[in-house]
């Protein structure tokens, strides 16, 4: 499948040089999520199949010459669609490399043109993961106009419970935070500023700290969102504990938006829309956390914030190729196939001799989405 010659081999320290430097930037989703990553190929708009283990149910142990003729389960499908197959090019003609020979040499110039071509790559993987997540969570924690931890470490406790309250399992937790809410965690005199092997570990995996059991990581793709308005309220009835889709008495599908956060009357807890219509809006599940009593109930939106993540890493798929090429192979003279040791992500590197001229590429075929709506929920706060 890997096909090199003398003129990519001799480019692989570089470009693996490239990647180590690319890959200390903040991104902090990509370690984050459950990647389904491959050096194999596939096209734009395919489905990567994945399997999803069924909620389990208990029963009595009752005694008896043979066991129960029980614990069958129908194992779920996930289908992550590759919605994107991306290249970044640059080229080099014969005269401009020699233009350069006397100075640092084209090979040191191509290896800032990859690593600014991966830069680019996880960039838009990053974005697609904090896009998806922050339209497809349960609630969130925090005030809009409030910085995050501005009076300790509460905020973080809140969006756990969230988690917890879902049915997320404790262990492998993680929060992806602006810079402004990390550099204000920094700031706190509780958090002890150690130095001992584990602690360098952590900060080599691009966690800042183990916090209430969630790794602590910082995104540059974590940012503030534009919202909607509302003018009408929730319908008169009664709504019972986890109901998801509610009825309003007024037509939301132009002016709220999906991911708005918002707030009920008689309800402190801070919901996300994850669809609407004409007649309706959906809240994320499980939906509300207590019942109401009949009657309409005023919606609020909630301020424009920077969303935050915490999730577990089971909530979110990511899917990872190389773009796809015909079956018999294109005009390349030569491609090689590199998976980063940080992110797991393979870049495929190809080389098209031209006229005078050479076109080098950096490609990669990438797709996500949220998997357990449950299981993420959001960190609000002022933006830095």
């Amino acid at each position: 499948m890997v096909t090199t010659t003398n003129t990519l081999t001799s480019l692989i320290p570089d470009l693996y040089q490239a990647m180590d430097t690319v890959c200390r930037e903040l991104t902090g989703l990509i370690p984050a999520v459950t990647m389904n990553a491959s050096a194999a190929r596939a096209a734009k708009d395919s489905k990567i199949r994945s399997f999803v283990a069924p909620a389990a149910a208990s029963e009595d142990a009752t005694p008896g010459q043979l066991p129960p003729d029980t614990g069958g389960q129908v194992i779920g499908t996930n289908y992550i669609t590759i919605e994107a197959s991306k290249v970044v090019p640059f080229q080099w003609s014969g005269e401009e490399q020699m233009q350069v020979a006397p100075g640092h040499g084209h090979r040191a110039i191509q290896q800032d043109q990859v690593s600014q071509a991966i830069r680019t790559l996880v960039n838009a993987v990053e974005t697609l993961i904090f896009n998806k997540m922050y339209v497809k969570s349960s609630r969130a924690f925090g005030a809009a106009g409030t910085k995050s931890f501005n009076s300790g470490l509460g905020d973080a406790a809140g969006v756990r419970r969230i988690l917890v309250d879902n049915g997320a399992p404790a262990s492998d937790l993680q929060l992806v935070m602006d810079t402004f809410a990390g550099a204000s965690l920094r700031s706190q005199v509780t958090i002890p500023n150690t130095m001992d092997a584990g602690a360098l570990q952590l900060r080599n995996q691009g966690i800042l700290i183990p916090l209430f059991g969630m790794a602590a990581r910082e995104s540059a793709a974590v940012k503030g969102i534009a919202i909607g308005t509302v003018s009408g309220t929730l319908a008169s009835a009664v709504r019972a504990a986890g109901t998801t889709v509610l009825t309003t008495t007024a037509d939301y599908s132009a002016t709220l938006l999906v991911g708005d956060i918002v707030t009920f009357a008689g309800d402190t807890n801070q919901y996300v829309i994850v669809a609407k219509s004409a007649s309706d809006i959906t809240i994320g599940a499980p939906g509300l956390v207590a019942g109401t009593t009949s009657g309409t109930k005023a919606i609020t939106v909630v301020a424009t914030a920077v969303r935050s993540l915490a999730f577990h890493r089971s909530a979110f798929q990511l899917a990872l190729r190389t773009p796809a090429v015909p079956e018999e192979g294109d005009s390349a003279d030569d491609r090689v196939i590199l998976t980063d040791p940080r992110t797991g992500i393979s870049f495929e590197f190809a080389m098209y001799k031209q006229y005078r001229r050479v076109r080098y590429e950096v490609g990669l075929a990438y797709g996500g989405d949220v998997v357990k709506t449950e299981f993420v929920a959001q960190m609000i706060g002022l933006a830095g």
